[in-house]
């Protein structure tokens, strides 16, 4: 059902946690699934652009989800908050290789996950 690449990354993720005095915090859940996930960035000012210096996610889900998940911080760690608002679950999946259609949705979580971390850190940032 899930490719090798899908299970070395559920079985070692290396971005489970979360980051104190996070610049920004994003959580999503599905409630038709029961999967939740909280992603946290800190971002730093080096050479005029917002880097994403660290990234950490809690996931409470299936394989799909922490694999998305952690996946996506692996894509995020060392991009810029431009670059990192572009990326999609297409990219999502397509890094991971395949996912089965149904756990499609996984990945959208991560995603939006992100997606709210970011505009978190912006509507902290112009406080």
């Amino acid at each position: 059902m899930y490719s090798k690449k899908v299970m070395k990354i559920f079985k070692n993720p290396k971005h489970i946690g979360e980051l104190k005095n996070a610049d920004g915090i994003g959580k999503v859940g599905n409630p038709t699934c029961g999967d939740v996930m909280e992603i946290s960035i800190k971002v730093k000012n080096k050479a005029g652009k917002e880097i994403v210096e660290d990234i950490k996610v809690k996931t409470f889900g299936c394989v799909a989800a922490i694999s998305s998940s952690d996946i996506l911080c692996d894509m995020v760690k060392g991009k810029t908050i431009e670059e990192v608002s572009e990326i999609t679950k297409d990219d999502v999946v397509k890094e991971l290789g395949k996912l089965p259609p149904n756990k499609i949705h996984c990945s959208l979580l991560a995603v939006d996950a992100l997606k709210r971390a970011v505009e978190n850190y912006k509507k902290k940032k112009k406080v």
